[in-house]
């Protein structure tokens, strides 16, 4: 049987936490790692890391225990796939705790599954929506998801494909973007690569109406959407014929452009029809000063935590770049690309 390793640094943990760890531990072989100063070998190992929030919605343990991880060094994870438990003694901050985690641990090398995170908030309302479908208490909902995700994790082995088919969607115009030029000096490195660029102008894509949930699998048995337009003819078939999406993002106010998160947001007729899990998601962002991390745990928490896209190792490169060409200046630009690019060739799988 696989072994698992939990890590859970915070020696305070809630009665839910213990439990949700139990759910993913009972029937498997597992390492707990508590010690940040004893840190066994972590690549290429099952890993769940479980966080309990405080009142400040913050598991400083675990911010410790990456600390010690980044004296490692940056390949301390690779080859390792990942999954996080998350429970708040409030109704905030589990999102957040678990974007920074996936972040933290993706810059080390390590490998998300799509729907890779179970947040409990302190009331455990979260899980209302499931008690429509399952004659559950919340309870028993967050268990039973933990025992799914644990299951998921220890059967995940996924292959590279071959003559991958790769997505590019932006929104930027071309003779300006330093984001475009960043992604050019990548996509120089794939050639014969079977790519596809879609730009999303002003307009375009409105955002989602919230159709309820029957009207919306009911566009999506008719691959269609409630507003039509070029996401129905164009977008979301070129999404469901990819094995991978990369997304172009400048920073806009710390914040995804407006046309791609209408993208993401209208993602949800596809959602309705096919899953995610083997569709691999890569970021290129650029910011006019810093910032760059926020849109990257941006795209983090809505396609990899909330679609289940999987978040390959070292899924985005970031720089800062304000006036057009200043990313040609970067100091070692070129090989960042390059590594960059020879990691999207090594790390799209299913």
């Amino acid at each position: 049987m696989k072994e698992l390793f939990v890590i859970v640094p915070n020696k305070n943990i809630s009665p839910m936490l213990s439990e949700m760890i139990r759910a993913v531990t009972s029937y498997t072989n597992y390492t707990l790692v508590q010690d940040s100063n004893h840190i066994p070998n972590l690549q290429n190992k099952k890993i769940f890391f479980a966080s309990e929030n405080t009142d400040i919605d913050c598991d400083i343990a675990m911010l410790e225990f990456f600390s010690k991880l980044y004296e490692k060094g940056d390949k301390c994870l690779l080859g390792s796939t990942a999954a996080v438990l998350v429970h708040s003694n409030t109704e905030n901050g589990t999102k957040r705790t678990s974007q920074d985690i996936i972040y933290l641990a993706n810059n080390l090398g390590c490998c998300f599954i799509g729907h890779c995170v179970i947040e409990a908030t302190s009331s455990l309302r979260n899980f209302l929506t499931w008690q429509k479908t399952l004659s559950l208490s919340v309870e028993e909902i967050c268990l039973n998801m933990c025992s799914r995700l644990r299951n998921r994790l220890l059967e995940y082995n996924p292959i590279t494909i071959n003559n991958p088919k790769i997505l590019v969607l932006y929104s930027s115009p071309h003779k300006t973007s330093n984001t475009l030029d960043l992604w050019h000096m990548t996509s120089k490195n794939l050639a014969g690569y079977n790519i596809k660029e879609l730009q999303i102008e002003n307009g375009e894509v409105l955002d989602c109406k919230g159709c309820s949930y029957k009207l919306c699998t009911h566009y999506a048995k008719k691959n269609r959407c409630f507003y039509g337009g070029v996401m129905v003819h164009d977008v979301l078939p070129a999404i469901e014929e990819s094995d991978a999406i990369i997304w172009l993002c400048p920073n806009y106010n710390d914040a995804v452009a407006a046309n791609l998160t209408a993208v993401i947001n209208r993602l949800t007729v596809l959602y309705r029809k096919i899953e995610f899990y083997d569709k691999n998601v890569f970021a290129v962002v650029v910011s006019g000063n810093s910032g760059s991390d926020s849109i990257v745990k941006q795209l983090i928490g809505a396609l990899n935590i909330n679609k289940g896209f999987r978040l390959p190792p070292y899924f985005s490169i970031m720089a800062i770049a304000n006036d057009p060409g200043e990313i040609f200046k970067i100091l070692q630009i070129e090989e960042r690309t390059k590594e960059f690019a020879e990691n999207i060739k090594k790390e799209i799988k299913a």
